[in-house]
């Protein structure tokens, strides 16, 4: 794989998600399939005990679990084989379990961007506002909102570090297939109770590959002695 071949594709994917979703209606015409505007309810109730543990509190609890075992492993475990074999790929893992949520995060401090369940089009009391928009003038917040990207979702896609795992190429496709998989069950769940566009998981998901990518590209820089990172 040609890293920078694929930093520079995923920043030109990045722009043109942001840029299509900003200048179309493509969010609210999605959305609206999973909104009921006789109920006012949506597809999936975020206060359903089973659906909410599963693919909130559950998924999101097993991510950290795995990210603090790699961690666990790297440091007490350092002179297994099998760790010194893998050993750049755990790294990546657990700094790719770090600065993605942390970056996601930061942006939806900084973005100021409302859900779909906070807008008025979907019985809130915000106007639709996107990430390049600014509020009307006569419009008065609160408090900053904090819903793009999509924060839940992170921990999913910041498993598209297993993909420098592995060496085969099949193992490969594998773990970007779970990665997918994970991160996507999250985002639909988060899209289901009005929390969330599919603009703002796409976001996070091309983020998250592009920071594994950037971080990739930085422990090959220091893969003399990766071992200085811990």
């Amino acid at each position: 794989m040609q890293i920078n071949r694929q930093i520079f594709l995923t920043i030109t994917a990045l722009v043109i998600t942001v840029l299509f979703f900003e200048y179309t209606n493509t969010d609210i015409a999605l959305q609206n399939y999973f909104y009921d505007f006789n109920t006012h309810t949506w597809l999936i109730d975020r206060n359903e005990p089973v659906l909410k543990f599963i693919f909130y509190k559950g998924i999101k609890n097993l991510l950290i679990i795995f990210a603090v075992c790699i961690l666990f492993s790297l440091i007490f475990l350092r002179k297994k084989k099998i760790i010194k074999e893998y050993q750049k790929g755990l790294i990546l893992i657990v700094l790719a379990a770090i600065f993605i949520p942390l970056t996601i995060g930061a942006l939806k401090s900084a973005t100021n961007t409302p859900c779909p369940k906070n807008i008025e089009h979907f019985g809130g009391t915000y106007p639709d506002i996107k990430v390049l928009d600014t509020y009307p003038k006569d419009f008065k917040q609160k408090k900053r909102i904090k819903c793009w990207p999509a924060g839940h979702a992170s921990g999913g896609f910041a498993l598209f570090s297993l993909f420098f795992l592995f060496k085969d190429k099949k193992n490969r496709k594998k773990a970007l297939a779970i990665a997918l998989a994970v991160g996507w069950s999250m985002s639909l769940y988060k899209m289901f109770i009005g929390d969330h566009f599919l603009s703002h998981s796409l976001v996070t998901m091309e983020i998250a590959w592009l920071i594994v990518l950037l971080l990739e590209k930085y422990l090959k820089s220091t893969s003399n002695n990766p071992k200085h990172i811990f």
